[in-house]
């Protein structure tokens, strides 16, 4: 199966209740965010994780693969439209004001954004 959600959660974004998993592994090459807690790319040579801020505002990203992360509105930290993350690095990110912001990042280095 090419995503699999874990345990169901609700969350409140946008003044919305989503209904989500908490952890979502995806091997798709293409996945929109739906609110989850934790999403793990694997599998597929490389995986593109669109941020939804209609239905996210806060999400993990760890990637087993090669993955892309952009957003449908704003920008990464205010200055990219998409990052790069590789095999084994695991990427923290909030929306708000608009934009997306790192919070914490594990193994992303400046000259991987893009």
């Amino acid at each position: 199966m090419a995503i699999q959600h874990s345990i169901p959660s609700q969350r409140i974004i946008a003044g919305q209740i989503i209904n989500t998993s908490e952890i979502t592994f995806v091997s798709n090459s293409s996945y929109s965010t739906e609110g989850e807690a934790l999403i793990v790319t694997k599998e597929a040579e490389l995986i593109e994780i669109i941020l939804d801020s209609s239905t996210t505002d806060h999400v993990i990203v760890k990637a087993l693969t090669n993955t892309k992360i952009k957003p449908i509105w704003g920008l990464i930290d205010e200055e990219y439209s998409e990052i790069n993350i590789g095999k084994g690095a695991c990427v923290e990110l909030y929306f708000s004001f608009g934009n997306w912001y790192v919070v914490s990042s594990d193994g992303i280095k400046m000259e991987e954004l893009h």
